[in-house]
């Protein structure tokens, strides 16, 4: 990976170079997704195709451009590329609309402006938000961010996340957990789910915020440390997970189904996530348990079944 040193002396990574490597994996991992018959093609060569899923030239001909022009978008030359064109690729790779943000955001990231380059700076949570949370004393909230950055939880929140504040770096990770922690696959009942999940929503902020220092370095450990974080990530999903349900398999209440909405805070890289249990179900009634149990004792002072310790988590 290319690098050299910026102004400030510090040394820095040949970004634009990895947005155009970006742009042609992501690209490429999407044309391999869709075969002539689905993109309703006719498939010329049969069992002597090269490529799995479609060509370079037939996408260009199903987005209506010369296969030259797609050949150097794929290369990541994204000077002067309109927004019909744009759409045309979109539609001929049958993006879904996270796919299509994330398509955007990295050909402006490869485009001729480079954005002023930021230093880190510590993220807060507004005292009105804190606030509100606090007020929601039968559901547990917190606050994250793109880079999953736990910045903010209520009492049952944090009895609720208890084993992701294991971990004594502040603010707590959530995917530093899921990936490095081996109580993470025990915590999260549907961990590969959680993973995937959590995956494709770094490498739709990777693409926003291609100058977050602390996004490319979470994203380097994580990288360097667990070989089923590199495997996702070599896959270039991206999504958008707004609403769902968690299944968690909590230390002291044991498991919960809990259904949990996303709302976008005033600052656009803060979200808050809130967890709800269906009325007179067993989560309701763990839920409950958990907000009692949390009002006597020091979340930190559980003791989690099968104490052991690992760089990473198992498959």
């Amino acid at each position: 990976m290319a690098s050299r040193n910026d102004p400030d002396g510090t040394t820095n990574r040949d970004i634009r170079g990895d947005l155009r490597a970006e742009i042609r994996e992501f690209l490429g991992t999407r044309r391999a997704k869709i075969t002539p018959a689905q993109a309703g093609l006719p498939s010329y060569g049969g069992d002597r195709r090269r490529v799995i899923g479609l060509r370079r030239e037939e996408v260009a001909l199903l987005a209506g451009i010369s296969s030259e022009y797609y050949t150097r978008l794929e290369r990541g030359d994204a000077t002067g590329v309109s927004d019909s064109i744009i759409e045309g690729i979109a539609q001929a790779l049958q993006l879904d609309e996270a796919e299509r943000v994330h398509l955007l955001d990295l050909l402006r990231g490869a485009g001729p402006t480079r954005p002023a380059r930021r230093r880190p700076t510590q993220q807060r949570v507004r005292p009105a938000v804190q606030r509100i949370m606090d007020s929601m004393t039968g559901t547990p909230a917190f606050v994250i961010n793109g880079r999953a950055d736990m910045l903010a939880t209520n009492p049952l929140g944090r009895a609720l996340f208890s084993p992701v504040y294991t971990d004594p770096a502040r603010p707590p990770n959530n995917a530093r957990f899921i990936f490095l922690n081996p109580r993470a696959t025990e915590f999260f009942r549907h961990w590969d789910q959680v993973a995937n999940d959590t995956v494709a929503m770094l490498r739709a902020e990777a693409a926003r915020d291609r100058y977050d220092r602390r996004l490319s370095d979470l994203i380097g450990e994580l990288s360097t440390r667990s070989e089923n974080f590199r495997q996702r990530w070599a896959a270039h999903n991206v999504r958008i997970h707004n609403t769902g349900v968690k299944l968690l398999h909590h230390p002291v209440v044991g498991d919960l189904d809990l259904p949990f909405e996303t709302f976008q805070l005033g600052d656009p890289n803060q979200t808050l996530v809130s967890y709800t249990a269906e009325p007179a179900s067993r989560s309701h009634d763990a839920l409950n348990l958990l907000a009692s149990w949390a009002a006597t004792h020091d979340p930190d002072q559980y003791t989690p079944i099968n104490d052991t310790h690992s760089t990473e988590a198992p498959d």
